[in-house]
């Protein structure tokens, strides 16, 4: 595991750490590899990220490093793979890796729980008006219970629209089923029976829009999804409908969901990932009606520790047998 024979001696390959990871990630990196560390908590520059891909064999990344065209053209030519630390691997140009001949792998499955509770928790926080409750909290401005005060609306007996049936999506209606949702759903293709346990399926994305009490984003972003949830497919939602995001920022049209939670078209919403992010569009801050994370979707420790777990298994199996399990390229 992590070495390359040299003749007769053995030599451990050499490995990119570009971010700090968790501790036990780390430690088995270092202990399997002959590592070089970023020492900051934040990435390297463009320039700094090239230099150090000098004599390093493979690269250990997280979704936050961009490996666009000029930067992966510029990479050294020892480097054979780019593990990411990440489900998504829209930071990856994987035309020019291809063509430069570097594997690509990411981490599918192992953020599946964590990223489900995640949508839940912000489904039912937008849902009871938990921003507007807790800022009643610390402001010391709560003067006692009233019948009418912060009125939310209930998961039971409402329809749940999940765009993106995968993993995470299917994890999603598996929760939300014991709040006794109707569980709809728009994915590439439709899911076998099983698969689906009674949800249902609409070939259209602007049928799943027209029916969503709640809407659920959970698919990947890709030139067909960027900006799908826009000022007209926000036209389709049913009143008072509440959006959730876990997916990926880009999904939605931050100018038209704004402006459709500033004027009551959509109720509320819960947003862990954001267009541009760590930059948020800053009328979002301003809105009662918006419940947000910091991308933490997948921040538990058991989640975390098995993403990096499940990378440096993938440039385990690259350096043992040439195919790693989640090769992208």
């Amino acid at each position: 595991m992590g070495v390359v024979f040299r003749g007769k001696r053995m030599a451990k390959v050499k490995l990119l750490v570009t971010r700090q990871f968790p501790k036990a990630v780390l430690e088995r990196a270092n202990r399997d590899y002959d590592c070089l560390f970023n020492q900051t908590s934040l990435g390297w520059s463009n320039d700094e990220l090239i230099l150090a891909s000098q004599n390093m064999q493979a690269i250990f990344c997280s979704s936050s490093d961009k490996f666009t065209d000029d930067i992966i053209s510029k990479l050294s030519d020892t480097v054979k793979i780019i593990a990411t630390f990440s489900v998504g691997y829209e930071h990856f140009d994987l035309n020019s890796a291809k063509a430069r001949g570097i594997t690509l792998t990411n981490t599918p499955d192992v953020v599946t729980e964590s990223t489900a509770d995640t949508a839940i928790l912000l489904m039912l926080a937008a849902a009871r008006r938990a921003r507007e409750a807790f800022s009643m909290i610390v402001s010391d401005s709560w003067k006692g219970w009233t019948p009418t005060q912060l009125l939310g609306i209930q998961p039971r007996g409402r329809r749940l629209g999940i765009l993106g049936m995968g993993r995470i999506g299917r994890a999603v209606a598996q929760r939300a089923r014991s709040f006794g949702m109707e569980i709809h759903y728009h994915n590439r293709n439709k899911l076998s029976a099983e698969l689906e346990d009674g949800a249902i399926y609409h070939a259209a994305s602007a049928e799943l829009f027209k029916i969503s009490d709640f809407l659920s984003i959970n698919c990947e972003l890709t030139k067909e999804t960027s900006k799908l949830l826009n000022q007209d497919t926000i036209n389709l939602l049913p009143e008072n409908a509440i959006v959730v995001n876990t997916s990926r920022g880009g999904v939605i049209d931050d100018k038209a969901l704004i402006s459709a939670l500033k004027s009551g078209q959509v109720f509320a919403a819960g947003l862990d990932v954001f267009d541009g992010e760590p930059n948020i569009n800053p009328d979002y801050l301003s809105l009662k009606n918006v419940f947000l994370f910091p991308h933490i979707g997948s921040a538990t420790i058991d989640a975390r520790n098995a993403m990096g777990f499940r990378a440096l298994d993938n440039i385990d199996s690259y350096f043992k047998s040439g195919e790693p399990k989640d090769k992208l390229v």
